[in-house]
């Protein structure tokens, strides 16, 4: 097996909208915010050589988006899902498997690209992996959540045929209709023999964080349970969690876990910082060492 890091471009959000309660006066030590009070983020996914298989997890924002969408988000940097993906010998026709580990857009609005007046999958040699407790949730958005979930990134891969679903024992525990039904405990099913894949449901209903043994440690892909470093403290969570009580307890217990037994987190949306290990302070959990993938 080996992994490699796909950077497909760098955005910009809300800085209190990232960091929820926490006061600006303390995250902007942290990250930086300009004039407008947005944070630069990176779009940072995962590509997987499992065998015969090459797994790309997440895929960024895409570039399908009208001028006026995509200037709400100030897309800036000189990656791109193409561009990095020829840098490791590969095109996007080569992907075997897409594994969204949920359906915001910039996390998936990659999957689908024009051509025309149609579109189509942006990988069509690959199989886009969902939940379908999760694809519920998408397809019937709440109006808080709607405006990141757009019809054109998700409708049209269940049209082409290529979508399948993980069976995800989150979404046979949590009532949709009751949004104090969360069970914000971890749950995992298996998707490879080295790749296993945990569900959340504090950001949004059952988010999947695949779980990668490599090398003798084991990854986690943290999508936006912890979008950076800057997120490992318990009370930084986004004001974009649906159920911010659910991401604590997550946290919390993902965190002790992940501190015990020495795991690498790797961060989708830190623009400084690819991996972390943690280490045990008089603060609580906190990131130890960071590095690049490759460096592993």
């Amino acid at each position: 097996m080996q992994l490699h890091t796909i950077n497909t471009g760098n955005f910009k959000l809300d800085g209190g909208a990232m960091f929820g309660v926490v006061p600006k006066s303390i995250w902007s030590k942290l990250v930086p915010a300009d004039e407008k009070n947005l944070c630069s983020w990176a779009m940072r996914c995962l590509l997987v050589e499992d065998g015969k298989r090459l797994i790309l997890i997440d895929n960024g924002i895409g570039d399908k988006q009208d001028a006026k969408f995509l200037g709400h988000y100030y897309l800036h940097g000189n990656d791109s899902l193409d561009k990095s993906l020829q840098k490791k010998g590969f095109s996007r026709d080569d992907i075997t498997d897409v594994i969204l580990t949920h359906l915001h857009f910039d996390h998936c609005g990659g999957s689908i690209i024009r051509e025309g007046d149609k579109l189509v999958p942006a990988f069509k040699n690959a199989v886009y992996w969902s939940n379908e407790g999760h694809w519920n949730w998408a397809t019937h958005p709440n109006d808080r959540e709607k405006a990141s979930f757009l019809k054109e990134n998700i409708l049209p891969i269940k049209e082409s045929g290529q979508l399948r679903f993980i069976d995800s024992p989150a979404a046979k525990k949590i009532d949709l209709a009751d949004p104090h039904a969360v069970h914000p405990e971890l749950l995992s099913m298996p998707f490879s023999e080295q790749i296993s894949l945990r569900f959340v449901n504090g950001h949004t209903h059952s988010m999947m964080l695949p779980q990668i043994s490599y090398k003798g440690r084991e990854i986690v892909f943290m999508a936006d349970l912890l979008p950076s470093v800057a997120h490992i403290p318990l009370p930084y969570i986004m004001a974009y969690d649906m159920f911010p009580l659910a991401t604590l307890s997550e946290k919390k217990s993902f965190l002790a876990e992940a501190q015990q037994k020495n795991y690498v987190l790797f961060f989708e949306h830190d623009t400084e910082h690819e991996c972390c290990d943690l280490e045990l302070t008089e603060k609580g959990i906190r990131h130890g060492k960071t590095f690049r993938l490759e460096d592993l």
